[in-house]
């Protein structure tokens, strides 16, 4: 039997805007009531559990799952911006793997505010203010009148497409891709259709990054439950999806030297190495992703950081539909941060029950056809980036 662990159950409330949600202890215990019921297991057998978030006090974790139940189990509470759902996962994973528990919960929640991303806190030192200092220090001639996250990634996207002399209008492909894949799926946030010229001729937020390349700030809490095999054999679980391999990487010296690794590049294709140089699994042998869409350019980037395709060789992947039903890989089934929405503690988690559901074959009309293997990415600024590889079993 192995002893890698495995997630039993998952579930995600569909995402709002802010203002149109419950609160996030409401949403968060809809979201764990949920994958409690799909693992067919009660709360009294949950021995850690691991919140994720970003806006919130020190120990909404426990006031989230209290909603559950009051059982004096311990309670973590994560916050690794954007990471943060995906990091909940791997201390979960590693607590099961460990030995020290059986049965593990991860849940992952966030009320946000409209508008761009802002600091809870003006008056200490930002996690993330090297990063935009640095930045500037690159590449001067780049515009610095647009929300910060704008910023970051459309100058990676910039450097992305001069030093592989690509054509822009792969930003706005992707865009589309992505909409019409959340077309199929009662979980999107936003699934009308879109068209090339609809994504390249809206308003512009940074050059070659228009409204419809950026993800919208929402709400929402999606949660997992996660375990050892021996647990499910114990209880008679079945359907169970293994996590092969994990791993999570944060910057290093590298980082500083160009705009793409500024946002995560070199975090993602270390991450991704590691992950199959542990599964001995390769990215030949993934069926399905869902990758780190916060903006357009970062679905661009993250191709060749997780190794779906060559260095530089992003155009012709999505040129000739290698992203999409029908193609080497389906990305972002889901409709990605993008369609979907990107509540930040909560995407990591959303991320994996979506990938859970294709791995069991009830992903409904946009399932992935004969899933086997599932490849997941999840990146946070300051920095973060964990990618998680599942296999049915």
């Amino acid at each position: 039997m192995s002893d890698k662990a495995r997630v039993i159950g998952v579930s995600m409330v569909k995402f709002a805007k802010p203002g149109a949600h419950e609160p996030y202890e409401i949403m968060a215990a809809e979201a764990v009531r949920g994958a409690l019921d799909d693992a067919g297991i009660d709360y009294s057998k949950v021995q850690q559990a691991y919140a994720g978030y970003v806006y919130g006090d020190s120990t909404c974790g426990q006031r989230a799952v209290y909603e559950v139940g009051m059982t004096g189990i311990p309670v973590f509470n994560l916050n690794n911006y954007c990471a943060s759902g995906s990091s909940a996962l791997l201390l979960a994973r590693q607590a099961v793997e460990s030995g020290r528990i059986d049965c593990a919960l991860a849940v992952g929640f966030e009320e946000m505010t409209p508008g761009a991303l802002g600091s809870a806190f003006t008056d200490r030192t930002s996690p993330v203010g090297w990063i935009h200092e640095r930045r500037a220090e690159l590449r001067p001639d780049l515009p610095t009148e647009a929300p910060r996250a704008i910023q970051a990634f459309g100058a990676a996207g910039v450097e992305y497409l001069e030093k592989y002399d690509a054509n822009p209008e792969i930003f706005g492909r992707v865009a589309v891709k992505t909409r019409t894949h959340a077309t199929r799926n009662p979980y999107a946030l936003f699934t009308r259709p879109m068209t090339l010229d609809d994504v390249m001729n809206a308003p512009q937020l940074y050059p070659h990054m228009t409204r419809f390349m950026a993800c919208p700030p929402t709400c929402g809490a999606a949660a997992a439950v996660v375990v050892s095999a021996s647990f499910a054999e114990k209880h008679g679980i079945t359907g169970g999806v293994e996590i092969v391999a994990q791993s999570m990487t944060t910057d290093t010296e590298k980082t500083k030297e160009n705009l793409m690794d500024l946002v995560g590049a070199d975090m993602t294709r270390r991450a991704a190495a590691e992950v199959y140089e542990i599964s001995g699994l390769g990215p030949e042998d993934v069926d399905v992703v869902e990758l780190h869409d916060c903006f357009i350019p970062n679905e661009v980037i993250s191709y060749e950081g997780l190794g779906l395709c060559p260095e530089g060789g992003a155009e012709k992947f999505i040129v000739d539909g290698d992203n999409t039903y029908g193609g080497r890989y389906v990305v972002n089934p889901s409709g990605g941060l993008m369609s979907k929405g990107h509540p930040l503690g909560a995407t990591g988690l959303a991320q994996c029950t979506e990938l859970v559901w294709h791995l069991r074959g009830t992903a409904g009309d946009r399932q992935v056809p004969d899933a086997k293997v599932a490849l997941q990415h999840n990146i946070g600024l300051g920095g973060a980036c964990v990618v998680t590889m599942y296999r049915a079993v």
